[in-house]
């Protein structure tokens, strides 16, 4: 794996790799679209029921990934693979989205549900505290330019949303919300009918495959860019380089 990190190996081997991840992508869409609109209805939840399928996936990978970003984070300060702040960096973007799926399709369920809204309840106000730590992620890697630096202060914002994965999964266990306890992820099983189950788990393995393809996808475009900006830079000074000879040879010859 550690020899994926060099960025000439991983462009060849995710041009192989993203076809089939495509396909994989839509096929998995495609067939839980088909399943969550022909699904029986949730017995309380009725019709509203579905969204459970868009913002429990979303939700599971808006945390995964920060996961993910924090061990790139750390993967890249302690070893210096020259992917691994990339990835990290690249990964943010794929999770704000998420996280903010997640917050508007909760806002989408809560309205009726509750009669509002947004509440002020541990799962959500949680969740709002790590799509702000996304924002703060991304800000680093824009307004600084100085990579090393940015990396570096990017590790400590990752170790700082790491933390919020735990207290976002567990509120529903230490404190009272509104919001419903873990019906999937728990001890003793999940407590959902199979039926459900199945369309959860394929959502859950085409959100999982989406955030791989658009990964891969950011990744060898920022390759794809820097290589063209080292490109333009060697131009640059190679031009520069033959104006002070010309420029030179001209004084000599006035000389």
């Amino acid at each position: 794996m550690f020899g994926l990190a060099n960025p000439t190996k991983f462009m060849k081997f995710s041009s192989i790799l993203l076809p089939f991840l495509t396909i994989i992508t839509v096929g998995l869409f495609v067939v839980g679209s088909y399943m969550i609109f022909h699904a029986p209805e949730e017995n309380l939840q009725g019709p509203l029921g579905r969204i459970l399928y868009i913002h429990a996936p979303a939700a599971y990978i808006a945390m995964g990934t920060f996961v993910f970003i924090a061990l790139a984070n750390f993967t890249g300060y302690i070893w210096r693979h020259p992917l691994a702040d990339m990835a990290a960096k690249n990964a943010a973007l794929i999770g704000a989205t998420f996280t903010l799926l997640t917050l508007l399709t909760g806002m989408l369920w809560g309205k009726p549900a509750w009669g509002t809204w947004w509440v002020w309840d541990a799962r959500l106000t949680s969740l709002l505290i790590l799509f702000i730590i996304y924002l703060a992620y991304m800000s680093i890697w824009q307004i600084i330019e100085d990579q090393v630096k940015a990396a570096r202060l990017a590790t400590i914002v990752a170790a700082l949303g790491l933390v919020m994965v735990p207290i976002i999964k567990f509120s529903v266990d230490w404190w009272n919300t509104l919001h419903q306890p873990a019906s999937l992820l728990k001890a003793g099983g999940p407590s959902i009918h199979p039926s459900m189950l199945i369309i959860l788990l394929i959502m859950f393995a085409a959100f999982t495959f989406l955030f791989i393809t658009l990964l891969f996808v950011n990744i060898r475009t920022e390759i794809t860019r820097r290589r063209a900006r080292a490109i333009e830079m060697r131009i640059l000074q190679q031009n520069i380089q033959h104006t002070n000879i010309s420029t030179n040879n001209a004084l000599d010859n006035g000389a």
